[in-house]
């Protein structure tokens, strides 16, 4: 396969283009107000199918007769009409139309002005997400829109934590829903980068409020690549490859280190330990004090991982049809050292047909086939446990099978910390087939006024897991015998079938400008999930046999599963876009959507309201001289959320048997699961501005919002059961603002630059819940959580650490330090009632995982044909619990990190932060303190990239195609404190989170 790929594109650079025409014009377009070049411009020869378009650079080549009429056009610019005489080289200046005013934007069921928007709503062009090498287009937007926080995954295929807005619901996610070319998804990690036109984020409820209740968490448009009537074909080739590494690895303590603080500790079985490691490996020629091992675990398990993406693709179109037909090959391998690897295949298709003056009809199909391997993340825990003073492979040990990996037991230790033998001898595969298929029909049934349109839309998903754990024996304590071998296979089918009827009416009288739109959908959503585990395999050593035929068929009994669910949805909306003089906008939204999981309310209607002002219209604002456009604007609105599990459950009687009073008592105890649950409700007040100043050089936006969600569902304890029922009985607000700018401009014929920032705020506090405790615990026991009104959702809590008691005298001054017997290098924790005793009483939040700032930037230089670009992104106020330091509480026999090992305390003064070797191993300090919760912010260099073009014709004369070339740097430097791999953990526990690569590419871009 690879080779023809190779013979097809030798091809596309060898491909010709025929010379029929007289003459071949050139030039240049750009915009008149900045000169910056304007890219995607239409240049048509009138009155025929001939045309292409400008490039990245605003260039173009087009052969053309003598008297010919080359039309020039793009959205957001008026169209320029030039006959040709003689000239070869003709460049335009094109002027912006101001009630155009920029671009089109894509929204819920249909496109409007830019000027018209009430809304909060962000479009990233495709020149910006092309940049990042991905498998998903999401981890592009990562610091490119204010107010979205996307917390990147280093898993090979895996998606990233998109959030838009803080978190709305305690128990119904946070992803947004996806709106590709009409089709609704909650995943899109079948896209192809390539082949994206634009991605518009809708952050407010005047926004997504049309999308109804599978919109609470905000909406993400992507309009993919398609040809245009009346163009000529473009094949392009897009394509890039290139290595990922690790970054930021943590260090661990070495042997040294790691044997001092064993003898520091006083632990006479850890003492033990190090010197069975010398008797069975020998002792070091540096140190005779340290066995002869220094094993960095991290070094051990990591690789550089190649990373690869070739597109192929063709636009074009007739006066009666347009056509776009794309295929793309991805390709990631993981860099844990294992069978961790992603590929996928894509085929995309999108035709659209004028089948009359009035009729139109239209289809787009996408197949996407991915393979996906992934990784078994508890090697990542298991590297970080394991002791330096262990090697990976144990030659000494002539037993194991069939690798003679090393093992922790051996030497005295509780594990066998190794992580080799679960990355070696466990495998998980994933097979992801997706057939994505849309069709529509359109109808002007009064021309240029009221339009009928209906779309059918069909996703249909398969998922063939299959997980294998294989045999190996390394000693007593660490293997998997033959009856513990065992294969998962399991099926998952999803289908997903939405139907769309709208009519729409537009019309425009005066100064009056409206639209009203009016329209069903229909949803029908079918799961279903089958799984069986076999045991004993027989001869798993062989890929042949990693079937269940060839399991014990005596042990799958509890082994098979099989679940389904089908789901119908109904929902009526209508719209009302009203415009008057092109300054006072109204928008206004109602969506009414039933839902049998809410037996109590089937059916809700929600409201939406938005307005807007265009101050730079107004008399008083002509020529002022800073403003070229000034919009206010203000959006109210509701939302239900759908995610939610609905009403179910049961009420169940049981009899019990207690002692009393030394007698034995029949009797009943009654126990109720059932939740009958209303929808939460997401209420929101949207205020922002929109403003282009100097000749529109100068682009700003800012929103200030309050989101409320009421009737929030959270676990509540009942009564006697103790048990946990989720009910609606809380209120959460998020509340934050949100700044962009971006200023562009052409310094000369040569020089240009752009440079933007945006920020995000959002400050998360529950503001009601209904317990009898005043709040709802989170979590685990031993790293508790809670909910507590005031408080963000999810706050760590635990005790807040004053520092480190420094020698006996200061111990002795403590009574707390009395009571609990405690000596110097224990951590002193903040008596908060005075009582002088350490106890629930005292603990207080220590922190959130939602940060409280996102940001980020971008910086463009052009100069010639050369162009450079720069991203950077972060994040603050935000916690991490570094849980992997927490687990001491359940083993005490494990490495710790370096940074612990140096700065730990050994003597007075020497730290008041970090306990000692002998307190690491005490109760006392392993509660849930602020010493594991530790600051989350981060500042990276998001992206860098050089890239430069070949204009057409430039390197072989006319017959060369226009070609791109580009170096690019992804995430290659991240500053952070926190002591881990990367600070972005999506919900901030971090226990074995998968490391964010630097990624570096070399790439191709080909346009003929």
């Amino acid at each position: 396969m690879k080779a023809k790929l190779v013979l097809f594109l030798f091809f596309l650079f060898s491909y010709t283009v025929s010379q029929a025409q007289e003459s071949t014009v050139t030039g240049t377009v750009t915009s008149a107000e900045d000169n910056l070049p304007i890219p995607g411009v239409n240049v048509l020869v009138k009155g025929t199918n001939r045309g292409t378009s400008t490039d990245f650079d605003g260039n173009y080549s087009l052969q053309v007769a003598k008297g010919e009429v080359l039309e020039f056009s793009s959205i957001g610019f008026k169209s320029v009409d030039i006959t040709i005489d003689s000239q070869t080289t003709l460049n335009v200046g094109l002027v912006s139309d101001v009630e155009a005013l920029g671009e089109i934007v894509v929204i819920g069921y249909g496109t409007q002005r830019k000027v018209d928007l009430t809304g909060a709503i962000t479009t990233v062009k495709a020149e910006d997400i092309e940049k990042t090498p991905n498998s998903n287009v999401m981890q592009s937007l990562q610091g490119k829109v204010a107010g979205v926080q996307i917390v990147s995954s280093g898993a090979p295929g895996a998606s990233p934590t998109v959030r838009i807005r803080g978190v709305n619901s305690f128990s119904a996610g946070g992803g947004p829903l996806y709106v590709v070319d009409g089709m609704w998804y909650e995943n899109i990690d079948f896209l192809d980068n390539s082949q994206i036109e634009t991605v518009s984020v809708l952050k407010d409820v005047s926004s997504i409020a049309i999308f109804g209740q599978r919109g609470v968490n905000g909406v993400i448009i992507i309009e993919t690549k398609s040809g245009k009537f009346e163009m000529k074909p473009v094949i392009t080739y897009n394509g890039y490859t290139g290595v990922q590494y690790a970054r930021n690895v943590v260090k661990m303590a070495n042997a040294e280190q790691f044997t001092t603080m064993a003898y520091e500790s006083g632990s006479a079985p850890d003492i033990q330990f190090v010197e069975n490691a010398i008797a069975r490996f020998g002792r070091s020629r540096v140190n005779p004090n340290l066995p002869d091992v220094n094993t960095d675990w991290y070094k051990e398990v990591l690789r550089p991982a190649t990373i690869s993406s070739h597109s192929i693709g063709v636009t074009g179109g007739g006066e009666s049809a347009s056509y776009g037909v794309s295929t793309n090959y991805f390709s990631q391998d993981g860099i844990l050292d294992m069978k961790n690897e992603y590929e996928r295949f894509n085929i995309q298709s999108n035709v659209d047909v004028k089948v009359t003056d009035r009729l139109r009809i239209g289809t787009n199909s996408i197949f996407s086939n991915a393979l996906r391997y992934n990784p078994e993340n508890s090697a990542w825990f298991q590297a970080y446990f394991a002791v330096p003073i262990l090697p990976v492979f144990d030659y000494v040990n002539p037993d194991a099978v069939t690798t003679p990996y090393s093992d922790a037991t051996v030497l005295g230790y509780r594990g066998s910390q190794n992580p080799f033998p679960v990355m070696r001898y466990n495998e998980n595969q994933l097979k992801i087939r997706k057939v994505l298929t849309s069709i529509y029909g359109e109808f002007d049934i009064v021309p240029e006024k009221l339009t009928f349109k209906t779309s059918y839309y069909h996703d249909y998903s398969t998922i063939s897991e299959r997980n294998v754990r294989s045999l190996y024996y390394i000693s007593p304590n660490s293997n998997r015998q033959q009856p513990d071998t065992s294969i998962r296979r399991a099926e998952q089918d999803y289908s997903t079938q939405i139907w769309d009827n709208t009519l729409t009416y537009k019309d425009q009288f005066g100064n009056h400008n409206l639209t009203l739109l009016a329209g069903s959908s229909y949803r029908d959503e079918q799961v279903n999930s089958f799984s069986a585990t076999g045991n004993d395999i027989q001869g798993i050593a062989f890929e042949s046999s990693w079937y269940l035929n060839f399991a014990d068929p005596t042990k799958f009994n509890d082994n098979v599963s099989e679940i389904g669910d089908r789901f119908y949805a109904l929902a009526y909306f209508g719209r009302l876009e009203y415009g008057f003089d092109d300054r006072y906008l109204v928008n206004a939204t109602v969506r009414t959507e039933g839902d049998a999981k809410f037996p109590r309310e089937i059916w809700k209607t929600t409201p939406q309201i938005g307005v807007g002002w265009v101050i730079s219209q107004e008399s008083f604002m002509q020529e002022n001289g800073v403003f070229d456009f000034l919009k206010l604007r203000g959006s109210w609105g509701q939302l239900p959320n759908a995610a939610l599990g609905g009403s179910a459950g049961t009420r169940t009687v049981s009899q019990v048997t207690l002692a009393i009073q030394d007698l034995l008592t029949n009797g009943i105890i009654s126990t109720n699961d059932f939740t009958d649950l209303k929808r939460e409700i997401l209420e929101e007040t949207n205020v922002g501005l929109s403003a282009r100043m100097f000749q529109n050089k100068l682009t700003l936006e800012a929103d200030y919002y309050i989101r409320d969600t009421k009737d929030l569902v959270v676990p509540v304890i009942q009564r006697i059961t103790n048990q946990s029922l989720i009910k609606n009985a809380g209120e959460m607000r998020n509340e934050g603002l949100e700044l962009s700018a971006d200023w562009s401009q052409r310094v000369s014929d040569n020089w240009s630059f752009s440079i933007g920032a945006n920020i995000g705020t959002n400050k998360n506090t529950i503001t009601k819940i209904e317990s009898d405790q005043g709040y709802f615990d989170t979590g685990e026991a031993e790293f508790r959580q809670r909910l507590i009104v005031g408080e963000p959702i999810n706050s760590f809590f635990g005790v807040e650490v004053a520092g480190v008691y420094q020698n006996a005298a200061e111990v002795a001054a403590d009574p707390v330090a009395v009571a609990n017997n405690l000596v110097p290098g224990d951590l002193k924790y903040v008596d908060q009632n005075g009582d002088d005793v350490i106890d629930d009483a005292d603990r207080v939040v220590l922190g959130s995982y939602l940060p409280t700032l996102t940001y980020g930037g971008n910086m463009q230089v052009s100069y010639k044909n050369f162009d450079l670009s720069v991203a950077v992104s972060g994040q603050s106020g935000n916690s991490i619990l570094n849980r992997k330091r927490g687990e001491v509480i359940f083993t005490n026999d494990t490495n710790i990190d370096a940074d612990f090992a140096i700065n730990r305390w050994h003597g007075e003064g020497t730290t008041n932060s970090y306990p000692s070797s002998a307190a690491r191993r005490k109760g006392w300090n392993q509660k849930m303190s602020s010493f594991f919760v530790e600051d989350g912010m981060y500042f990276r260099i998001q992206n860098i990239q050089l890239a430069y073009t070949i204009p057409s014709g430039s390197l072989l004369g006319q017959r060369s195609p226009e070609t791109k070339i580009t170096f690019t740097a992804d995430r290659p430097f991240t500053f952070f404190k926190y002591n881990g791999f990367n600070p972005e953990v999506s919900d901030g526990i971090d226990r074995q989170t998968y490391p964010i690569p630097a990624v570096y590419t070399v790439g191709i871009n080909i346009k003929i």
